[in-house]
């Protein structure tokens, strides 16, 4: 098909010879380069370029915040992110029609999961801009919020997820979604990994001067290239979290860029095993043994030093008040299990962090949601803090090691914190996630 169109007279060779051939020039000595970093580097500016005067802009946001049993908001990070996005489209003179998911409802429409909890606090983060809630995102409480919206004005519309053509990336859903709005804005990237109707689909309902990220999506992808295709060595990454199964992928895939990896938390004692080591009733996968020895046959083979703890902190059972010992990582006494890591893997992991350039954290050491268990997962933070301040570029990406340096005060102390969960890691793992296909 792409030859049939070009080949069709001699204009046309002369214009594919014309263009590709300077491209070619230009992408062979960059082919080591990922195809979104061309890509990106295409679309970065377009949201600050866009003049949004006039315009009604269709937000696709991540307000899927965590709320208490009276309703109240406890973590706003999701909602602050996106400030500066909606911020700037009023301020261009436009409106905006903001549309998330929010829990995960079973059985259609909930009180539990109504976005309408979220809409007096929007209004606080906005400086007191005019807040409208629609009571569902498409049908005439929508058609008719969104036809009456005003420049300058907000519209949050009712969860996404009432609606279960949502999630299965349903097209009439997506073209009902999209008639809502003169501009498609993705600025969610912690759904960035689902084809879901309001992330994948709607993009196609637009056209391709009037669909493009919104900041938050630019950072977080941007962020996301500079340590996958831009990073300066040594380039560490620290990956922590109970199972090895869960960061196969990105461990591989980082083999391939890295020149050391830190392995932390329960998914260490699986390599320990695999080994011959005794980790008494330490967390383990028995049938990931030989990944874990393959993986570091594999690192050994690229030059990627694996570094695991020498020593942990130890307790005798699961539970805040344990009685708690240190031994070596590999010789843990049975009745025993690894819940930190120890001293010498502190001071060790400690070193590497602070002359790397590049840092990438995924996961935490330990169980720092108990005190006893949190000193590992604390001095890996101070590390990268220290590094970052001599120059280092680092990355926090990953639902743990992001809620852990905002729990101790280090999120402002690190290059970027992700605001993506399960989309930083399949981005890691080198997948291609449908909310950024859907832009190209």
């Amino acid at each position: 098909m792409f030859w049939n169109f070009y080949f069709q007279n001699p204009f046309d060779f002369a214009f594919l010879y014309l263009t590709l051939v300077p491209c070619t020039l230009y992408l062979v000595p960059c082919a080591h380069k990922s195809i979104y970093t061309i890509f990106i580097s295409a679309v970065m500016s377009k949201f600050s370029e866009y003049n949004f005067k006039g315009k009604k802009a269709l937000v696709r946001v991540d307000f899927n915040v965590p709320l208490n049993e009276k309703f109240e908001i406890t973590d706003d990070n999701r909602m602050r992110a996106t400030i500066p996005t909606i911020k700037k489209i009023l301020n261009d003179g436009g409106s905006a029609i903001l549309m998330s998911h929010f829990g995960r409802p079973k059985d259609g429409p909930s009180e539990k999961y109504s976005l309408k909890h979220l809409v007096n606090h929007l209004k606080e983060l906005l400086g007191g801009v005019n807040v409208l809630f629609a009571s569902d995102c498409i049908g005439e409480p929508a058609e008719n919020a969104a036809r009456s919206l005003k420049p300058g004005e907000v519209l949050l519309l009712e969860n996404l997820r009432f609606h279960k053509e949502e999630e299965k990336g349903d097209e009439k859903f997506a073209d009902k979604l999209s008639k809502l709005g003169d501009v498609y804005v993705n600025d969610a990237f912690g759904t960035a990994h689902r084809a879901h109707a309001s992330t994948a689909v709607i993009a196609k309902f637009f056209a391709p001067a009037d669909r493009m990220f919104g900041l938050l999506m630019e950072a977080e992808v941007k962020n996301a290239e500079k340590i996958m295709h831009q990073a300066e060595k040594p380039f560490t990454a620290i990956i922590g979290g109970a199972k090895v199964s869960d960061k196969i992928l990105i461990i591989e895939n980082l083999l391939e860029r890295s020149t050391d990896i830190i392995i932390g938390g329960g998914m260490a004692y699986t390599f320990f095993k695999a080994q011959g080591g005794k980790i008494g009733k330490s967390l383990c996968e028995d049938d990931r043994l030989q990944t874990a020895l393959d993986l570091m046959k594999k690192a050994e083979s690229k030059g990627v030093c694996i570094h695991l703890p020498p020593d942990s902190v130890i307790a005798d059972k699961f539970d805040p008040n344990a009685n708690t010992s240190h031994a070596p990582s590999n010789n843990i006494p049975d009745g025993w299990l690894g819940l930190d890591i120890g001293n010498y893997a502190t001071e060790q992991f400690t070193n590497v962090i602070k002359r790397s350039k590049t840092i990438l954290w995924n996961g935490p050491m330990g169980v720092f949601e108990m005190e006893k268990f949190q000193c590992g997962t604390i001095a890996i933070a101070e590390a990268i803090a220290e590094a970052t301040e001599s120059g280092a570029f680092s990355l926090v990406g990953g639902g743990d090691s992001v809620s852990a340096v905002n729990q101790f005060g280090f999120a402002d102390k690190v290059s970027y914190v992700s605001t993506g969960g399960g989309a930083m890691l399949e981005y890691f793992e080198g997948k291609e996630l449908p909310g950024i296909a859907a832009l190209k």
